[in-house]
């Protein structure tokens, strides 16, 4: 199917012409359950030719660093560790430089437990409780410890607040849910956020290319997550019509995407 680019009212062509680097997300815009979208792979190998810098943001969760690189290589994309800036990998970050030594209980995504390995990580007694992602072994008894321990005064982090995630089974709830309407509610505590939408998501990007936002374009599926959010951080925003992309959560989104191209298979030609 041909692109058909829709144009946002801040940029005046489609060409794309200052930008020199991009953050690009996983789950929806190159894979679904770590199956390749079509053109996805070829796509990545065209921008890597053209010497485009990218870093491929995801707020996965279920899996390590190391399991994610594994996964993309399998799906055919040519991706190094260096390339990937995880939700969980930027929670250890934050974690380090704000909360040093802290005692940490985690949350769901018991795999990203891995990508904590500096972290002192506890079962009870915390001084900050971490939301990974929506896990399916998530025990209710879990998720009480977490509350009691807020309400008794730890800190509480999210990797990321997505509500939801494209699969080849269809829709299914992430840890948004259970971080912005579950523990924030019940503790009247709010939390801060690592991965995307936060800002601080977008300026680790930033540092990691090495280049200003406005000469970045964050990629996605999410028009809210990783589209307005990457705007309002002065990066332009592109949405392709991928993984959870419906056009009533376009339309009734508060802002309007910079760009809206039917899969990042569409990039590589506008960047030239």
């Amino acid at each position: 199917m041909a692109s058909r680019p829709i144009l946002g009212p801040a940029v005046p062509n489609p060409s794309l012409d200052r930008i020199e680097g991009l953050l690009i997300d996983i789950d929806g815009v190159l894979t679904v359950s770590w199956k390749p979208l079509p053109g996805a792979p070829e796509a990545l190998q065209s921008l890597r030719a053209a010497g485009v810098p990218f870093r491929l943001m995801t707020n996965t969760s279920e899996i390590t660093g190391r399991e994610l690189v594994e996964k993309l290589r399998s799906a055919r994309f040519d991706v190094e560790p260096a390339e990937i800036a995880s939700a969980a990998a930027l929670t250890a970050h934050y974690l380090r430089a704000t909360h040093p030594g802290a005692r940490c209980f985690v949350l769901g995504g018991a795999p990203s437990r891995e990508d904590l390995a500096s972290i002192d990580l506890v079962e009870d007694n915390a001084d900050v409780v971490v939301i990974g992602g929506a896990s399916w072994s998530l025990a209710w008894e879990d998720m009480n410890r977490a509350l009691r321990m807020v309400l008794a005064g730890a800190d509480l982090v999210g990797m990321h607040s997505t509500f939801s995630w494209m699969t080849d089974e269809g829709m299914v709830l992430d840890a948004g849910v259970l971080l912005l309407r579950g523990l924030e509610a019940a503790t009247g505590r709010t939390a801060v956020v690592c991965g995307k939408p936060s800002p601080q998501a977008f300026e680790a990007g930033l540092g990691l290319l090495g280049l200003p936002p406005e000469r970045v374009a964050m990629i996605g599926d999410d028009v809210v997550t990783d589209v307005l959010a990457a705007q309002a951080c002065g990066l332009t925003g592109v949405l392709v019509r991928t993984g959870k992309f419906r056009p009533e959560a376009l339309r009734d989104a508060d802002g309007r995407p910079d760009l809206v191209v039917d899969s990042i298979a569409d990039m590589p030609a506008l960047l030239r």
